[in-house]
């Protein structure tokens, strides 16, 4: 066989001496990556690396695709119904609101100024059931602005609400109550009307004027939209409100704002950003993608593992073609390219179907996560749980390249030591492998 490939070579002008990575170099490295029967073992340890190299890079890219995607469908759909930035009094209510929510969304970069009452109620339907519920107090034309929700309207219409007639609620909440459009929903508040006997509950029904579905299912059940004069008329604050949320076009630059709103403002006011108020959160999901990073990139590196084996166990079959190549003047660092592009190849090959696959995984995320959950008849990523109405995916360019030079790195370095071994060998010592 190394003698076949040496013929080759000098037919085409190169011989066992000539340029490092020559083509006599890659027909040999090519020829010991093609299976013979008595190599079929040896082959067979290839495989199982090159299968655990393309499934160790297809999983991390997969992975965290599929978290990218869990954070930036989470942060859309949080902030797509909080303010990037929540202004609060310090100094007494804002009872001067239309002005300072003027004030305040005239500033550059501010997209949208929204004054809000905000309160707990138990809400209930007249056939029965109930749940918890946050009541937004909101103007119709802020909550118009608001696309996540006013393009999101599943059943109904604003127009009740813009009248000041009608409540919006998530369409998880209605099917949990059994309510729809038209139907009426009690809401009960624990800060009622004053009187001597205490504080008596405030109970009122309001007629459903529409459903929306964010894809949030924590927001889809538990979030009521109210005109605000009501919510201000419901909770006894009449004339005011509670925080005004600013909605900003660039929401990772909002330490920028801190001083223009400030200065807009022209009191003392409490700013609270969307990272300072979901900060555990975010940061409990970027502490899980790195640790789902390092443990998946175990997979990577026990195929690299198999690189080693398998190429020691070639070189201990390959001792004869080993001797007969340096006799015929292939050199030491020639040996060791030989047997480090055999090992490489492995590496590159497995990387780069790891990725095609991934990338294939990645696209149609959705509708394999579909077919499982037909074949298992179960809810896999049940919303329930995972918040989200469908699995998401976004790849990462940088994070993609990143891994591919990780494997590709590990292969390499997996592969130097055998092929290190390789090229120590002399002659004499070769003959004596077989």
């Amino acid at each position: 066989m190394a003698e076949a490939a040496v013929d080759r070579s000098s037919k085409s002008g190169l011989g066992p001496a000539g340029k490092p990575f020559s083509t006599f170099e890659r027909l040999v490295a090519w020829r010991y990556l093609r299976a013979r029967r008595k190599e079929a073992f040896i082959s067979v340890i290839a495989g199982f690396s090159f299968v655990g190299i393309m499934l160790g890079v297809a999983t991390l890219i997969i992975v965290m695709a599929v978290m990218n995607g869990f954070r930036t469908e989470l942060v859309s759909r949080i902030l797509g119904i909080n303010g990037h930035m929540i202004v609060q009094p310090v100094d007494g209510p804002f009872t001067d609101y239309p002005d300072l929510t003027a004030k305040l969304a005239a500033v550059p970069g501010v997209k949208m100024a929204l004054p809000l009452v905000e309160g707990q109620v138990l809400a209930s339907a007249q056939a029965g059931g109930s749940t918890g519920a946050l009541v937004r107090g909101a103007r119709a034309e802020d909550l118009t602005k608001l696309k996540t929700i006013s393009n999101n309207i599943k059943s109904g219409d604003m127009v009740g609400f813009a009248s000041g007639e009608g409540v919006l609620i998530g369409t998880r909440m209605a099917d949990q109550l059994g309510l729809r459009v038209g139907d009426l929903i009690t809401l009960t508040s624990p800060e009622g009307d004053i009187t001597p006997m205490g504080v008596n509950p405030r109970v009122k029904s309001y007629k459903i004027s529409g459903l929306f579905e964010i894809g949030m299912s924590e927001y889809d059940s538990s979030i009521i939209f109210m005109p605000l004069e009501e919510a201000q008329l419901y909770f006894n604050a009449a004339g005011l409100v509670q925080s005004i949320e600013l909605f900003v076009d660039h929401p990772d630059d909002i330490d920028a704002l801190r001083p223009k709103v400030e200065e807009a403002a022209g009191r003392q006011i409490n700013l609270t950003d969307w990272r300072q108020r979901n900060q555990t959160f975010f940061s409990a999901l970027q502490v899980e993608r790195n640790v789902m990073f390092m443990i998946l990139t175990l997979i990577v590196l026990v195929a690299a593992l198999n690189i080693i084996s398998g190429l020691i166990m070639l070189v201990k079959d390959k001792g004869s073609d080993i001797a007969i190549l340096r006799t015929m003047g292939a050199s030491a660092g020639a040996i060791m390219r030989i047997f480090f592009m055999t090992g490489a190849a492995i590496g590159i090959v497995g990387t780069l179907a790891g990725v095609l696959l991934g990338v294939l995984v990645c696209v149609n995320i959705e509708s394999i996560r579909q077919f499982f959950s037909w074949i298992s008849g179960t809810v896999i990523f049940n919303p329930q749980v995972y918040f989200l109405s469908q699995l998401p995916a976004e790849m990462d360019i940088s994070e993609t390249i990143s891994v591919v030079v990780m494997a590709l790195s590990l292969s390499f370095i997996a592969t130097i030591f055998p092929a290190w071994r390789a090229s120590r060998l002399d002659p004499v010592q070769a003959l004596r492998y077989e």
